[in-house]
């Protein structure tokens, strides 16, 4: 764990790629993208049907690492707008059990715009809690943490590269990585950044094997 300052904030950054803001007692994920393998089998793209079963695992593993009384999923939780009705009765279980004893809140994603009330705890554009706000696509504004662009970086030492999925933040405003099992990534220093953040003026937060390397965008490749 990391702990990420944001506008005044303490959040610990985890290294499934949650975040949990302890004084809240809040854990958030962003860009679950389940029933993402489904999707594309419908349209003829075979993927192992697992993704689904995977990334409730890892969820349910920093669900009980944390035991938060909030849950904010940040939008595209689900791959496509029809996803939530190809769960299968045994992840529906399972995210019943996840949302049980504590508030859940789902964020409306552009893959999932009209989310169904029938998932359990409340659906919403966005939701705003002390000095931080919580929304799909980043805007740029302080305070905001959002998810959207699955932030990854690359770096280069001794002639090896490592790409990875970060953290993008620069102490006001933060962009989570995609805590899906089957989701991809965009570079950090693709132009869709420095719309968030002054160019090359945040940091990405590695997410490693055993801890998070913060390393400042300019050193990104």
């Amino acid at each position: 764990m990391t702990t990420l300052h944001l506008n005044g904030a303490a959040m610990l950054a985890d290294l499934s790629g949650a975040l949990y803001w302890a004084d809240e007692r809040l854990l958030v994920v962003s860009d679950l993208h389940l029933e993402k393998g489904s999707s594309f089998a419908m349209r003829g793209v075979m993927l192992p049907p697992y993704d689904t079963l995977a990334t409730l695992g890892r969820l349910g593993a920093v669900i009980a690492r944390y035991d938060p009384k909030l849950v904010v999923a940040l939008g595209d939780s689900f791959h496509d707008r029809d996803a939530h009705d190809r769960l299968s009765a045994a992840n529906r279980d399972i995210l019943g059990a996840l949302q049980a004893r504590r508030d859940w809140i789902w964020i409306a994603g552009n893959h999932d715009p009209a989310l169904p009330s029938g998932l359990g705890g409340l659906v919403a554009s966005e939701v705003a809690i002390g000095s931080i706000v919580f929304r799909h696509e980043p805007t740029g504004i302080e305070g905001e943490i959002a998810g959207h662009l699955h932030p990854k970086a690359r770096v280069s030492a001794r002639g090896r590269a490592m790409e990875r999925r970060c953290f993008a933040s620069d102490g006001r405003r933060l962009v989570m990585p995609a805590f899906g099992a089957y989701t991809g990534g965009l570079n950090i220093r693709h132009e869709a950044f420095a719309k968030i953040f002054t160019p090359l003026g945040f940091v990405a937060h590695l997410i490693g094997d055993r801890r998070l390397h913060a390393i400042a965008a300019s050193r990104c490749c």
